[in-house]
């Protein structure tokens, strides 16, 4: 079998029919198998993939068992010479699984691939940057400011002017294409990762393995970016940030650990101060909103002691 396409699910079923649906055109050519696993829906997904997709292998969890986990439990039973890693709220072009599967085979150093992802309009996505740095995690707590002082897409890689394919450091897990043998070399996805960043720290392992990472503007996917992470709010800011200290602990340092959970700590003070005011004094759809931004922030303290 050429490939096996993983799609972690947590109520979307307004999305992953439309994932799904997309894939015989996607992977045309192909001898693929599909497996979803479902982290604990409440919104009647797995049973709507059952009944509308039942050639697809349906894994069930009771409960949200995290991105990484998931993925894992899906990798271990997966038959594919290659595994895509492929998000509920993606739509793939006619060809472009194809494309990605064709651009690894004429690329037998790349461990690791990834498409152009484009949001729903169309427009460019960011989806390949360098490794995290403290530098660089501390430049992007500073939000807006961080993308006036080195780009709009940054940390990602902008959308080349030559439309050329190019070696990065990490790509995207909404569309993640990697290898079968990479994989039993350098092993699954770290569950330390709840969600977030376990992508990049897969990259990463397969680069110092001595394998190349690729990102191709040939296929491209559409994705929503975030459908799934917007439904908890709180959660996304609390696994952002610590899944960034993770990662700077693991293959960075101690120290870059410490000091960037540190400045998480200090810009979550300033922005429950910023936003509690906000709150207090502005019109009531943005009071509503800044309870929000502070409820998710004061979690986000928590993380930063780590």
């Amino acid at each position: 079998m050429d490939l096996s396409i993983i799609i972690v699910n947590l109520n979307t079923r307004a999305l992953i029919g439309d994932a799904l649906a997309a894939l015989p055109t996607a992977c045309d050519g192909l001898r693929y198998e599909i497996l979803v696993v479902d982290n604990g829906s409440s919104d009647g997904s797995a049973d709507f993939v059952r009944e509308q997709f039942p050639a697809v292998q349906l894994i069930v969890n009771d409960g949200n068992l995290g991105f990484a986990r998931a993925n894992n439990q899906a990798i271990r039973v997966a038959q594919g010479e290659m595994v895509l890693l492929l998000n509920s709220d993606t739509k793939a072009t006619p060809g472009s699984i194809a494309s990605l599967v064709q651009f690894a085979r004429i690329h037998p150093r790349a461990a690791i691939v990834g498409p152009r992802l484009v949001n729903a309009d169309g427009s460019f996505q960011g989806s390949a940057a360098a490794f995290p740095s403290l530098g660089q995690e501390s430049l992007l707590l500073l939000g807006d400011l961080a993308r006036r002082l080195r780009g709009q897409t940054f940390p990602y890689h902008p959308l080349p002017l030559d439309l050329a394919p190019r070696s990065v450091d990490w790509v995207s897990g909404a569309c993640l294409l990697i290898r079968r043998s990479v994989i039993d070399q350098i092993g699954d996805l770290d569950e330390g990762y709840f969600m977030y960043t376990e992508e990049t720290d897969w990259c990463y392992r397969a680069r110092r393995a001595g394998w190349d990472v690729w990102w191709t503007p040939t296929p491209i996917v559409f994705h929503l970016n975030g459908a799934t992470a917007q439904q908890t709010f709180s959660l996304k800011r609390r696994q952002v940030y610590g899944s960034k200290i993770h990662f700077l602990r693991k293959h960075r340092s101690q120290f870059q650990a410490r000091a960037f959970a540190a400045l998480v700590w200090l810009t979550s003070l300033f922005k429950i101060a910023a936003w509690s005011l906000k709150a207090m004094i502005g019109k009531a759809d943005q009071r509503r909103q800044a309870r929000q931004h502070v409820k998710a922030y004061l979690e986000v303290l928590g993380v930063g002691k780590a």
